[in-house]
């Protein structure tokens, strides 16, 4: 049986991680770590969710996805918020069942062709989660601020229905979460729920 590659994608503050924490993590998954150079949060909580590095790691390392999420206002002298996973990451963990946190469609379309590229479409299938933004979002986003122009980064790597269309991808599954424990669930524009979700993935991740 082949294994899962999903994708959780969507704006910063919509439950990614939190979900992936929850429901897709253990023995059976592995979360893809990205390489990054913004800087570390203060409280650390994210030590172990990346690898901090330089602009220089980017320029000798091969990547299976390149995110240059700052691109749409840097100018020369700026430090570029680069984000990517090495290729590496993906061959040393090949037999799990990965997810990968990730806000634009567009990494996702790229992701998707470097795996076809690497002739590993043999070894995994693809889902793709959609988490949509509920009321008070922008809380959770002022909390995470931890670098220049942060705010306006967020604002442009956006994820909507229109960019999923313009990489030609559609979400298997579109997840709202409803403070302070819920979720809204629909496949396909039909409405759903969590434990129809959750079956669906793990009867496809069992070793």
């Amino acid at each position: 049986m082949k294994k899962l590659m999903i994708f959780c994608t969507g704006a910063s503050g919509t439950g990614k991680s939190t979900f992936i924490d929850k429901y897709l993590s253990g023995d059976n998954f592995y979360n893809l770590k990205s390489a990054t150079t913004r800087p570390m949060r203060e409280d650390k909580s994210d030590r172990n969710k990346y690898y901090f590095c330089d602009e220089e790691y980017f320029d000798t390392k091969h990547f299976a996805t390149l995110l240059f999420v700052n691109e749409q206002i840097w100018k020369p002298g700026d430090k570029k918020w680069l984000y990517g996973v090495p290729e590496f990451e993906i061959f040393n963990n090949i037999g799990y069942n990965f997810t990968y946190d990730v806000i634009e469609p567009k990494y996702v379309r790229q992701m998707i062709e470097w795996f076809r590229k690497k002739n590993l479409t043999k070894y995994y299938n693809f889902k793709i989660l959609w988490f949509q933004p509920y009321n008070d979002v922008q809380s959770i986003v002022d909390l995470r601020q931890n670098m220049p122009d942060d705010t306006l980064i967020r604002k442009n790597n956006t994820c909507t229905q229109e960019d999923f269309k313009n990489v030609r991808l559609c979400p298997d599954f579109s997840i709202k979460r409803v403070p302070p424990e819920g979720y809204e669930i629909y496949k396909k524009e039909k409405q759903s729920c969590l434990s129809y979700l959750l079956n669906e993935i793990y009867s496809q991740t069992r070793k």
